[in-house]
């Protein structure tokens, strides 16, 4: 099995989506969606697309040269347009196991299918090329349909951080919801599922 190679520009892709790695190039082709408020709700790193958004782009660059964060601009190939973003990190060589996160899409492209596409793509890169045995996901716990996304895609919910964010009004604290998916689940059932609903 392989070893993520941040110098390598992975392109993953089926009939329907495109990830290509990030680039300052991006920042133009993202820059309307990026002005979708509501799509930075739960993100600690917030980008409203008022100045920040091309700071944005740059700090998950500059995360992948330090080999930390590996960013994705996912394209969708039926709309012929970029729709989002998403992104490995956490990964450990050693312990085998990466992280999956800071996915959003904007509000033409939720509830099409895109998610379904760039899971199973994400998923059997990791698993079948990389070779990880786990892939680690999370929300804030109020990001309800965050939590519903990765249940949809086979992700088991594994645990609760108390108290790890703000919560969403300012009054108090949030929890984190915590899910995964092991490489014996991708090939066993996930894999499949996933794949009838493409």
């Amino acid at each position: 099995m392989g070893v993520l190679d941040f110098q390598l520009d992975y392109i993953l892709e089926d009939d329907e989506v495109k990830l290509v790695p990030l680039a300052e190039t991006h920042i133009k082709e993202l820059r309307d969606i990026s002005r979708e408020e509501k799509l930075w709700t739960y993100f600690l790193g917030k980008s409203n697309g008022n100045g920040r958004f091309p700071d944005y782009v740059r700090e998950a660059i500059m995360q992948r040269a330090a080999k930390k964060e590996y960013p994705f601009a996912v394209y969708d190939k039926v709309k012929k347009q970029f729709a989002g973003s998403t992104r490995f990190f956490d990964y450990s060589k050693e312990l085998n196991v990466i992280r999956l996160g800071h996915t959003w899409y904007g509000s033409d492209f939720r509830g099409t299918g895109l998610n379904n596409h760039c899971k199973y793509l994400l998923f059997e890169f990791a698993f079948e090329k990389l070779g990880v045995e786990r892939i680690g996901l999370g929300a804030h716990a109020e990001n309800i349909v965050s939590i519903a996304a990765m249940k949809k895609v086979g992700c088991v919910q594994e645990g609760t951080i108390r108290n790890l964010f703000p919560s969403i009004d300012g009054t108090g604290r949030a929890n984190a919801e915590l899910f995964g998916v092991l490489n014996e689940e991708w090939l066993d059932r996930i894999k499949l599922d996933l794949k009838r609903r493409l």
